[in-house]
């Protein structure tokens, strides 16, 4: 059995979750890839005792991750039965429904009975009675956003889930559905969403400017967009890359050559600020406050501690900043 830090708490920063009373490590674990089936138990041991000594106290899960589906939330279930289980208090476990479990018309989407159903699997795979957060994955077009909002309305009565969260909302279907969670006096607190130094598109969807009009907290995936945002592909795409390895979100066809030399123009950046170019991405979102954590991804327990120096430093010149949005949004 795996034991915790003493000084766990000594070096991480805490955010307030928008308005609400629950705070979330600047950096948060997300489980989205390296936790299924296809990878190796003890190393997702080690990352998660890692990542739980550093600080980390949130791990971001949800039904599909994997592969296979599911598998994540049961090796997450399996990692809290050895090692992390009595921690559980100082822990927050987020999970998410929305995106396709399982065959049939009640497998994705929003409807009351996806919902509920996939909350009570991914309570059983991860040995839990009720998780911090539960998040509505992604909005359905057809199923009448009141019945999706009442579902999660419904599992935090229950007591299945602490909090609520949106993930993949505009900021019109935001504001629309945190009106009916008001309504409920549904403790809604977060948005999850991708974004990025190469990916703005809360910043002109209306996401990031409703969240924070609204006082609700923004947990940002993707911050190093799937890799490219780090000094693996500077030279070339070494053979461990999830573009050699899986395909599914990352294609070579990412790795133009104008998208190289933005890579290398930010490297050179981060080099300037005594970061690497993980770091300075993922302090470039944490700078601003509308943002109350980062998730990042691992394969291995160095990539997390290294990523966590990004705390150190989030302070940037306007000139730095110029620079960067010069060479991120330019257009070749």
């Amino acid at each position: 059995m795996i034991t915790a830090s003493c000084q766990r708490y000594d070096t991480m920063l805490y955010n307030r979750c928008g308005e609400s009373g629950l705070k979330l490590p600047a950096v948060s674990l997300g489980l989205w890839h390296n936790f299924g089936d296809t990878g190796c138990f003890e190393t997702m041991r080690q990352m998660c005792a890692t990542a739980f000594d550093n600080g980390i106290t949130h791990f971001d899960l949800a039904n599909n991750y994997g592969p296979a589906a599911g598998s994540a939330e049961r090796n997450f279930g399996e990692i809290l039965r050895r090692d992390l289980g009595r921690y559980r208090d100082e822990m927050v476990i987020s999970t998410k429904a929305g995106y396709y479990m399982w065959e049939g018309p009640y497998g994705e989407w929003g409807s009351r009975k996806y919902l509920i159903s996939s909350m009570d699997a991914s309570l059983k795979r991860l040995g839990l009675d009720y998780v911090d957060i539960f998040y509505h994955h992604r909005p359905d077009p057809e199923t009448p956003l009141e019945e999706t909002m009442t579902a999660l309305t419904d599992l935090v009565r229950s007591g299945k889930a602490l909090y609520v969260g949106l993930s993949n909302y505009n900021g019109e279907q935001l504001a629309r559905a945190s009106a009916l969670l008001q309504e409920s006096h549904t403790p809604f607190i977060i948005n999850q969403n991708r974004y990025s130094i190469f990916d703005r598109t809360i910043e002109t969807n209306g996401l990031k400017e409703t969240a924070q009009r609204l006082k609700k907290g923004i947990i940002a995936f993707s911050p190093l967009a799937q890799g490219l945002l780090s000094d693996r592909y500077l030279k070339e795409i070494p053979m461990d890359s999830r573009i050699v390895t899986d395909g599914r979100f990352l294609q070579k066809s990412a790795l133009s050559p104008e998208r190289l030399d933005q890579i290398r123009a930010l490297n050179e950046i981060a080099r300037r600020r005594g970061q690497t170019l993980a770091q300075m991405a993922l302090a470039w979102i944490l700078r601003d406050t509308a943002i109350t954590s980062v998730l990042i991804g691992a394969s291995k327990p160095q990539q997390i501690t290294d990523d966590l120096k990004a705390i150190e430093n989030t302070t940037f010149s306007s000139e730095e900043l110029a620079e960067i949005d010069r060479v991120s949004l330019s257009t070749h």
